[in-house]
């Protein structure tokens, strides 16, 4: 991924966080893609098993709020607690 689209993605990252409209599962795959690393990289990088991370984005993973954490490190985010839209 050239330069000019991670800079455009770390900015949509952000404001989709700013907005409540981004899930993390969502999220971590685009701070994975920003930061142009395989999953085992950046597994590796948060300091977290490459298995954990390879389920979590797979929606099978039961990661703890502790390894959510590291996964959001990089990028400066942390879990939060919402409502959810009314359907």
């Amino acid at each position: 991924m050239k330069k000019e689209a991670r800079v455009a993605l770390r900015a949509q990252l952000y404001e989709r966080a700013r907005r409540a409209d981004l899930g993390l599962i969502e999220a971590v795959r685009m701070m994975r893609k920003i930061a142009g690393k395989t999953q085992a990289e950046y597994a590796q990088l948060v300091g977290v098993s490459p298995r954990v991370l390879i389920d979590f984005e797979r929606g099978v993973g039961n990661p703890t709020v502790k390894t959510l954490a590291k996964l959001l490190g990089p990028f400066n985010l942390e879990l939060t607690v919402r409502r959810r839209p009314q359907e």
